[in-house]
């Protein structure tokens, strides 16, 4: 059977989180997660139901049925500013991205001089070759990649506490305070609760460092 990648949006933007915060970056959004199907009736009974992403179809920006690696490989190029320095860099995010990233995704990617970058809830294998690995663990879903760059975790889960992932072996570990979602999916704007408990657990707990959404902050893509 032919593959064909199925994108949400494509986007050029600030990297707004984590380890790799303010650097310039293609957004790769893939369609679809294996934790929440992406409508809002199935939410309450989701693994993960508190995404705040829209993952459904691909009819986003630059989005579609892209029927080869080289095809995807070009629209993420064409947005990436020409002779003017930096590394170029591409973060393959979702939706979950390893139900359709592939060796030969990676490869050209990397042919058209690319650092690559994911973010992945972990439940699944990964092509080898990604540059950059961001590990956000979901509710009751089995994290099965014991490594990454960073591990960055929303935080307070009941069923996805810190301690759970101490085994996995990377180099920064994050905790995101949750956001409350409303059922249209909006953020509440009063998040203070939420913000100081995760600040008094990075205190308590050290190895852990706060991670705040800059992008949601200062209302970019």
């Amino acid at each position: 059977m032919k593959k064909t990648y199925k994108i949400k949006e494509i986007f050029y933007t600030l990297q707004g989180e984590g380890a790799q915060s303010g650097r310039p970056a293609i957004f790769c959004r893939f369609s679809k997660c294996n934790l929440w199907n992406g409508r809002e009736e199935s939410r309450a009974e989701a693994i993960c139901n508190f995404c705040d992403t829209d993952i459904l179809g691909t009819d986003g920006e630059n989005g579609g049925e892209y029927k080869t690696a080289a095809d995807l490989t070009s629209k993420v190029s064409d947005l990436w500013p020409k002779k003017t320095g930096g590394k170029p860099f591409v973060v393959c995010t979702g939706g979950e991205p390893a139900l359709q990233i592939d060796d030969d995704l990676v490869e050209h990617f990397h042919q058209a001089g690319f650092e690559v970058a994911i973010e992945t809830n972990g439940t699944l294998p990964l092509p080898a070759g990604i540059d950059w690995v961001c590990c956000s663990p979901k509710g009751t879903s089995k994290v099965v990649i014991n490594q990454c760059d960073e591990l960055k975790l929303v935080f307070p889960q009941a069923d996805a506490m810190p301690d759970s992932f101490l085994h996995i072996k990377a180099d920064y570990f994050y905790l995101t305070p949750m956001a409350l979602i409303s059922t249209k999916g909006a953020i509440y704007p009063n998040q203070d609760d939420i913000t100081q408990e995760t600040i008094k657990f990075c205190l308590n707990n050290p190895k852990w460092r706060l991670n705040l959404q800059t992008h949601k902050v200062l209302n970019i893509s």
